[in-house]
């Protein structure tokens, strides 16, 4: 059992500040190192976490041996680029979310973690929150009976800067990669399967990424989800699951701290399940337990999922006419 991991952090934007303070609640967790490819950024950011070592290219951290693990923070863009190169330093990795920009990107990413047997995991915090875990025993346990139709929403409304990362088609911006891909994914952990059939509408705002779009998707037996993401729009951020004998209802779902049992004929329930820390900690702490017990994979987050719902995201890109020449 390793007492303590040494992480590194690729990137420093509000993503990469968000899992350094997550790590901050881990006893078990130590930042070694921050990179970035501006070394004054880099080092603000170590003094800011109070950090040892502050490099100027990735290049250069992926080198260092004193580095277990590597959270990948930086544009959706670079994230395959950005894993490999650490992959083939030895180092296991965590990637934020999406894993890659298409299928194709992820396979290979795929091939290279487990050509040199190394953990990795895709970084979708929401499967670990005492609220989701909560959530799965009850669909297991068939407490709504058989489910029928899944909904979830995740949008917002952002500054449109055309040179950020969110409208940035270069940087790989648009809903759907950026919250598109949480409503993909609770569908994916829900129905434990992807659909055989998508269909999706969307809007495609002057930058050339998609700035709200709608989903539906239909399984092999008969289920239904109907999703939707922006980034120009708030919307409620909630998901329901409904079954045969009731419903689950999940405010604000990606960081869920909240479920609603509502059960045909009985007074509704609410399971309050807070998070303790900021959230990022667990799946910090979620992919470091799989490392210690041995394993390269998340059973609950695995490489063979990531790479289903990038195919059900690259189909649903083919629906919109999205793609990304970059």
């Amino acid at each position: 059992m390793k007492n303590k991991f040494r992480w590194g952090i690729a990137g420093t934007g509000v993503i990469a500040h968000k899992f350094a303070a997550g790590l901050g609640y881990l006893e078990n967790a130590e930042i070694s190192a921050v990179c970035s490819r501006n070394l004054n950024t880099a080092e603000a950011f170590s003094k800011e976490f109070n950090i040892p070592k502050a490099y100027g290219s990735y290049e250069d951290m992926a080198k260092d041996k004193e580095l277990d693990l590597i959270y990948i923070a930086t544009p959706h863009i670079r994230h395959k680029e950005d894993s490999t190169l650490f992959l083939k330093n030895g180092k296991g990795v965590l990637c934020e979310k999406p894993f890659a920009m298409n299928t194709e990107e992820l396979k290979e990413l795929v091939e290279c973690a487990r050509l040199h047997k190394l953990p990795v995991m895709e970084g979708m915090w929401t499967r670990f929150m005492p609220a989701i875990v909560k959530l799965r025993e009850l669909l297991k346990n068939k407490v709504i009976g058989d489910i029928q139709i899944i909904t979830a929403d995740f949008g917002f409304k952002a500054d449109h800067n055309p040179k950020g990362r969110l409208f940035n088609k270069k940087l790989g911006g648009g809903a759907l990669l950026d919250v598109g891909i949480y409503t993909v994914a609770f569908a994916s952990m829900v129905m434990g399967k992807q659909p055989e059939l998508i269909k999706a509408i969307t809007d495609i705002g002057t930058t050339g990424v998609d700035e709200k779009t709608s989903i539906q998707f239909r399984y092999d037996t008969g289920e239904i989800a109907s999703l939707l993401c922006s980034i120009s729009t708030e919307t409620p951020q909630q998901a329901v699951i409904m079954g045969t004998k009731g419903m689950i209802t999940i405010p604000e779902f990606w960081k869920a701290e909240e479920l609603i049992l509502s059960l045909a004929g009985e007074k509704e329930i609410k399971i309050n399940l807070p998070i303790e820390g900021n959230g990022y900690n667990y799946e910090a702490l979620a992919f470091m337990d799989t490392v210690n017990r041995g394993e390269t994979e998340n059973s609950i987050n695995s490489l063979d999922e990531s790479l289903e719902i990038m195919k059900t995201m690259d189909k649903i890109r083919e629906n919109i006419g999205l793609s990304y020449s970059e």
